[in-house]
């Protein structure tokens, strides 16, 4: 039976999901977002409305969605029909089933909105596995090791993968049939069903499994759709990676030791300050939140706040570290130049390194700790003080 025999094939299109797992974008649901300069939804259509044997297509939507439908669909929106879906995409489907009644196909294909990328070899494979009575699903082999996991996490057995299968859509069933199936479950109320063939085999409709595709995937997540994009060729973005400097200088005051990225070095006098006075933890801070434009230290911790007399300086790293996370960044480098006569930095750097290490939770070899005198110019030069600046590399994603 070839799809050239079966003019009366019609398709269901369910589309009426808010998406959230793919996140929020100001292109709507994920159905309405673009991937290669066109919308997901249109192009789902396209594959089926350009096959002349293929006809009507109902698609079931939400009903807030009218405006933003016609608009991604633009012409295509024309050569369907539109219908209110529902909360669940059990109850969207069988709002799309039942609004292909009056034009009375043989057949009906029930398809994923966010499928865009099935072909005529797939839907071909579908018309030619069914008949009177049986449906046809594609689907792929699971090749994937199984594991079975307790409500912690924790693995508690190991599932055999013979014989199972990871379902794909159009499914395809006789229309009448799927119809009174999709009747009855509504009227009986049972749990929701994820896709077609298994209320078909709640209803004791015999389903057969033909070859799915591996790019017949299903568009979940955000990164599903930036993935499609860019395979489409429609990826224009550059990466958002972003710089931020920061400086900082303490003078001199008594003291037994000066505390500088973290570690404690016994020396003659102490940095005078606020808190702990450790100018290179200082300027880091100021560095990173940089990246974010989100102030600087005296924003974060006002040293008019007594709370913050002498406090240890690894909280305002630990601090601005999570302000980057927070707004969607990854530290990727850090970089300190202490400018100071005196004391040596060298013998300390290794600790300096671990101690940032585990305040901003990035690698070593991502952390850079050098020093520098100021040839005795200056009030470094003089020994009055110590200055540091810092620079910090964070990647935000990308941007268009």
């Amino acid at each position: 039976m070839s799809i050239r025999q079966l003019p009366k094939i019609a398709v269901a299109i369910v589309a009426a999901g808010r998406g959230e797992r793919a996140g929020q974008s100001h292109e709507g649901p994920k159905q309405y977002r673009e991937i290669g300069g066109q919308a997901v939804l249109a192009r789902t259509v396209a594959a089926f409305a350009s096959d002349e044997t293929i006809g009507p297509i109902a698609i079931a939507i939400h009903r807030d969605d009218r405006e933003i439908f016609e608009r991604a669909l633009g012409s295509l929106s024309e050569q369907v029909i539109a219908v209110e879906g529902s909360s669940s995409r059990q109850a969207s489907v069988y709002c799309a089933l039942e609004a292909l009644r009056s034009h009375e196909p043989d057949f009906v294909l029930i398809h994923d909105g966010v499928r865009p990328f099935v072909d005529q070899t797939a839907i071909a494979r579908l018309v030619e596995a069914m008949d009177g009575t049986v449906g046809a699903l594609p689907a792929m082999a699971v090749s994937d090791t199984l594991k079975r996991a307790d409500d912690t996490g924790l693995v508690i057995g190991t599932e055999p993968r013979e014989g199972l299968y990871g379902a794909q859509t159009p499914q395809a069933f006789p229309y009448r049939t799927i119809l009174d199936a999709h009747a009855k479950a509504a009227d009986a109320d049972p749990h929701g069903f994820t896709d077609d063939a298994a209320l078909a085999e709640w209803a004791g409709i015999p389903v057969r499994i033909v070859e799915g595709s591996p790019e017949n995937v299903k568009l979940t997540w955000a990164r599903d759709i930036d993935m499609a994009n860019r395979n489409l060729g429609g990826f224009s973005g550059i990466p958002d990676v972003r710089t931020g400097t920061g400086y900082d200088v303490h003078s001199f005051g008594p003291g037994d030791h000066v505390t500088l990225c973290g570690v404690a070095i016994p020396f003659e006098r102490s940095l005078t300050g606020h808190s702990d006075a450790d100018v290179g933890l200082h300027a880091l801070t100021d560095a990173l939140l940089a990246t974010c434009s989100a102030g600087d230290i005296g924003t974060h911790f006002p040293p008019s706040d007594p709370q913050w007399k002498g406090a240890n300086s690894d909280i305002f790293l630990s601090h601005a570290a999570q302000t980057v996370v927070d707004k969607g960044g990854r530290i990727s480098n850090v970089d300190i130049t202490i400018i100071a006569e005196a004391p040596k930095i060298g013998p300390h750097r290794t600790a300096m390194i671990e101690a940032i290490e585990k305040i901003i939770d990035i690698g070593p070899e991502r952390i850079s700790v050098k020093a520098t005198t100021n040839e005795r110019l200056g009030f470094v030069g003089r020994k009055e003080g110590i200055a540091a600046i810092a620079t910090a590399t964070v990647f935000y994603g990308m941007v268009k």
